[in-house]
């Protein structure tokens, strides 16, 4: 199989071919690390490579799980793997290295994945873009060099964006899975808290805000995938609802009747929406209709927006804390904080002068936000909003090269529909509809019920196959051999 063939297929697709006896798991991860190293490579998504020894794991892979064999990546989070070292995007982490699996690694192993390297991200997760210095530059986005792919998971989008492979992990505590999606065209679903295991070592991340799950370039593959990885982890402190036998075999079903889908129609505190943005929730909001399901245009719910965003600034700082005092371990600040970047740092101290009262009263106020927008959504069963306010942004625009609430600041108004739905522990996907004249992705979000991705995959997969051209267009565009880029005028 060529490198060229190999990115023409999905997860599943290759799956098949691999039971089929119709190509082997080394020839995939021949093409996947040709790929990473033409593609990957020329756009700073990956680090942690292990191809040599990924080779030789597939040689000997037993097929397993929905996938079989299949190539796949790790975000460079602090999700715990023996085989790769972490860094978390920053110069003081580098080279972490977990003694264990994680859970959910073990889970991605009997789904039938094989990892061969981790996927770039901001320091600690905490940028919508990928700019970290530790990444010796930008991961830039493969539709456009002067933008960002997104973040935090920005290295995974431009992994799946440009068919390194078929679906990639990513994590979201503020829309680290669909900001990615919606900067790089493809498709990203933030599963309802509990629903992915965070185990062994945590049973949270950020409070709560915080899931892991997949990015892929079809419906199908993701659905596939939270088959695989979902359901309870003994002692997790949440559990989602019971899922349905099978997300995959739903997405062949018609929705159980015509949904009533809420439209969003403005931000919180007058935050403005690229008309793009707008365009495409009139475009996917055409296509429901079309469909058969009822679209209504209402106000968002009332929430106090810069008190959220104030609340989230908080438990990050918190978060920050915690991480960075463990790899540090007592040591003067004089002597790491140069590792730091200056929000980072900034973040750190601030979270150091954070009192107990603050974080309960942060964590009571995102609860309050997940009772307000349940009871928003009670007459309707999907929220539609742009998936971010502006076409992706310029590199340079939103780097950490400020102070943290000042950074803060500037990354609410881009992510506005994305935080609170972490707060609420609700699912939510970015689908890639609508492209503009430049050929930019502009993602659109749907939110859902807690624990109901049901909804929201069925959705997904219906305008997937109603878009005439959507996240199966990345087909056509990886038929050539050199890296899919366009330049925005």
């Amino acid at each position: 199989m060529l490198p060229t063939e190999y990115a023409h297929f999905d997860g599943l697709a290759l799956s098949a071919l691999l039971y089929g006896k119709q190509v082997s798991a080394r020839e995939l991860m021949t093409c996947a690390i040709e790929l990473a190293r033409r593609r990957g490579g020329a756009l700073n998504a990956l680090c942690y490579e292990r191809y040599d020894e990924s080779l030789e794991l597939a040689a000997r892979a037993p097929l397993q799980g929905v996938f079989g064999a299949v190539p796949f990546v790790l975000k460079d989070s602090s999700l715990a793997s023996r085989r790769f070292p972490y860094s978390i995007g920053s110069r003081l982490f580098s080279d972490q290295q977990a003694p264990y699996d994680a859970t959910l690694v073990t889970r991605f192993a009997a789904a039938g994945f094989i990892p061969f390297a981790r996927t770039t991200s901001p320091e600690l997760c905490m940028a919508p873009t990928t700019e970290a210095v530790r990444n010796h530059g930008p991961t830039v986005n493969p539709w456009d060099r002067t933008r960002s792919a997104g973040g935090s998971s920005g290295g995974a989008g431009v992994a799946v964006a440009t068919g390194v492979v078929p679906i990639a992990h990513g994590s979201d505590g503020g829309g680290s899975i669909r900001i990615p999606a919606a900067c790089c065209g493809i498709y990203g679903l933030k599963p309802s808290r509990g629903r992915v295991p965070m185990g062994p070592a945590r049973g949270e991340g950020w409070g709560g805000l915080s899931t892991d799950g997949v990015l892929s370039r079809t419906v199908r593959d993701s659905a596939a995938a939270l088959d695989a990885i979902g359901g309870y982890d003994p002692g997790t402190p949440y559990a989602s609802p019971p899922a349905p036998p099978s997300f995959l075999q739903l997405l062949s079903q018609r929705c159980e009747r015509p949904l009533r889908i809420a439209r969003w129609s403005g931000a919180w505190e007058g935050i403005a929406v690229a008309s793009e943005c707008v365009a495409a929730t009139e475009f996917a909001a055409q296509l429901m209709r079309a469909a058969g399901h009822e679209v209504i245009d209402v106000a968002p719910p009332e929430i106090d927006y810069w008190k959220f965003i104030d609340a989230h600034m908080l438990v990050l700082s918190a978060s920050i804390v915690v991480a960075v005092n463990a790899v540090t371990q007592g040591r003067p600040a004089r002597e790491w904080q140069h590792q730091l970047e200056p929000a980072m740092y900034d973040g750190y101290q601030l979270g150091t002068s954070l009192s107990a009262e603050q974080y309960i009263r942060a964590i009571n106020l995102f609860h309050a936000v997940g009772r307000c927008l349940e009871s928003h959504m009670e007459s309707v069963d999907i929220v539609l909003t742009p998936t971010i306010t502006q076409l992706p942004a310029k590199l340079g625009v939103l780097t950490m090269n400020d102070d943290f609430r000042s950074f803060r600041r500037k990354v609410a108004e881009y992510t506005t529909f994305l935080a609170v739905v972490n707060a609420s522990g609700q699912p939510a996907a970015s689908v890639p509809l609508y492209w503009t004249d430049a050929g930019l992705p502009v993602g659109i979000q749907l939110i859902g019920h807690f624990g109901r991705e049901d909804r929201i995959l069925q959705l997904s997969a219906q305008l997937e196959a109603a878009a005439p051209r959507g996240i199966r267009s990345w087909a056509e565009e990886l038929a050539s051999n050199s890296t899919p880029q366009r330049t925005a005028k």
